[in-house]
């Protein structure tokens, strides 16, 4: 270290050592130092961050994953770089020293990087979270001077790399968008149903995660006792509960849904095939199509249908092989996006979706082989090809979050293996986005094109060239739901074209004048 360096850190160890000796104080910053040890108190309160839910989960692994490299950095690369004589026992008070004297290298300190990396990436994505842990975080970073394990620079320094680390973090995986999107499209009169007579819902029990949420039949029956209600059950098929329900006498003037994307999506087309508006009541996990048409929650949805406030929206058709298309309200994929869900599928009522997730893309991606498309008479060689409704504002391979409701856009997002190294190029580019696979794709030896290649068309057509005798499967809005017929020549064919305001959706907002 610089000299004066040295001789700050040699002062505010003599000024700490030498204050009034207070044994409750010692035995409290000596413990809290203690539990800090290998990140088991940060970690303790990302569980109970991650138990709590909403933005809180959210929070919770990114700042457990600003631990692992925060910490990795400071304690396996850190110290043995510049490593560092710790201060000397002898200059601090018996009362306050630990039970047991480090003997890793002083510089930087890996309690404070720990303490740093967790909160700051706590607080990027849940700011109040983040302060009211920030005491904490301080107190811990403090507690390594107080007990005589770090000087004041060693401090500093893991303080600064721990925070350089979440923040980088937050350059590479964006943060999740907070502001619920505000329905762009334009406003519609749909039929106001104040008890709901009239409309027909259904409800999937089995979407979501969070065990703590009211049940979703019970408030909706006491909300709109007029309408008629079917919880699905085990071994229901949810096409044939809507049609049935379409063929009552009376036959509903509206169709809805409880539950997540794919119950939604399934819905959806039934109600534009039947000419109906459409009630969506977020019930999932993520509910990307309810969140940007303006329904935030289950609430919001009941009062939208009450006053009849409607939006008339875009879509998208899926068409395999010539079939008859349906309809498509985030996303349709080919490669491994479908493959991720479906390992997902079979674990998340054991892990729950968000760390079933993590662990399926790391399984799928592990194995994955690549699929030769053509792509609108364009021939690539890529993992996957994902193709969603409306702009995206997503950084990540597979389009989540519309921009707009009324873009008349379709967003293609291709993965592309191609060039040295293609499986670790795809596994950064899917697990951590755009903005990682470019830094990549700079790298020398890199391909001619982008990893990530995104574009925007109004109808894109896939070709997907068999292998064997394996039929590639498309997924669509979060269900592996529909497998191609290869033709002669082994090709099996995705059309997926958007339809401008193909969709009356009942939303919150302003009704449109009667």
């Amino acid at each position: 270290m610089p000299r004066w360096v040295r001789r700050m850190d040699a002062r505010v160890s003599r000024a700490v050592n030498g204050h009034r000796h207070l044994p409750a104080l010692d035995r409290g910053l000596a413990r809290l130092s203690r539990s800090a040890d290998r990140s088991r108190l940060w970690l303790f309160i990302a569980l109970a961050l991650y138990v709590s839910g909403g933005a809180r989960r959210r929070a919770a692994v990114r700042g457990a994953a600003s631990i692992v490299v925060g910490s990795a950095l400071a304690n396996l690369v850190g110290k043995r770089i510049f490593g560092g004589d710790r201060p000397l026992l002898k200059d601090v008070p018996l009362p306050r020293r630990l039970k047991k004297t480090p003997t890793s290298g002083s510089f930087p300190s890996g309690h404070s990087a720990s303490a740093a990396a967790f909160v700051t990436g706590v607080a990027l994505e849940h700011p109040r979270a983040g302060a009211a842990i920030a005491p904490l975080s301080a107190a811990v970073a403090y507690s390594r001077l107080h007990v005589g394990a770090h000087w004041l620079s060693d401090v500093l320094g893991g303080a600064l790399l721990g925070s350089a680390v979440a923040v980088a973090g937050r350059m590479l995986v964006p943060a999740h968008p907070r502001p619920d999107l505000e329905p762009s499209a334009p406003a519609v009169a749909l039929p106001a149903l104040p008890d709901g007579s009239g409309a027909f819902i259904v409800v999937n029990p089995a979407s979501g995660i969070d065990p703590r949420r009211p049940d979703p039949v019970e408030l909706i029956r006491e909300a709109l006792p007029g309408a008629r209600i079917h919880p699905l059950a085990e071994g229901d098929d949810l096409a044939e509960v809507v049609g049935a329900a379409l063929e009552l006498t009376p036959p509903p003037r509206v169709l809805g849904v409880c539950g997540g994307d794919g119950s939604v999506s399934a819905v959806a087309d039934a109600a534009r095939r039947a000419g109906l508006p459409f009630l969506v009541l977020p019930g999932g996990t993520f509910n990307h199509f309810a969140r940007t048409a303006g329904v935030p929650d289950v609430q919001a949805g009941i009062d939208a249908l009450r006053t009849g406030s409607g939006r008339r929206v875009d879509v998208a058709e899926l068409s395999l092989d010539g079939d008859s298309p349906f309809t498509v309200l985030n996303v349709a994929s080919v490669g491994v996006y479908p493959a991720f869900v479906a390992e997902r599928e079979t674990m998340q009522s054991r892990l729950g979706k968000p760390v079933a997730a993590v662990i399926s893309a790391f399984r799928v991606l592990a194995r994955a082989e690549t699929i030769d498309v053509t792509i609108d008479g364009r021939r690539a060689r890529v993992w996957s090809v994902a193709v969603a409704a409306g702009e995206n504002s997503s950084a990540s391979m597979v389009p989540l979050q519309r921009r707009s409701l009324d873009d008349a856009t379709l967003d293609v997002r291709v993965l592309h293996a191609f060039g040295r190294m293609p499986r670790l190029r795809g596994l950064v580019a899917l697990a951590f986005g755009q903005r990682a696979s470019a830094l990549l794709d700079r790298l020398p030896l890199r391909a001619e094109l982008a990893t990530i290649e995104s574009f925007t068309a109004k109808r894109v057509s896939i070709g997907v060239h068999r292998r064997g005798d394996e039929t590639p499967e498309f997924g669509h809005d979060g269900e592996v739901s529909t497998s191609a017929t290869p033709s002669g020549d082994g090709t099996s064919t995705a059309v997926v074209s958007i339809v401008p305001r193909g969709l009356d959706v009942y939303s919150v907002g302003p009704a449109a004048a009667r």
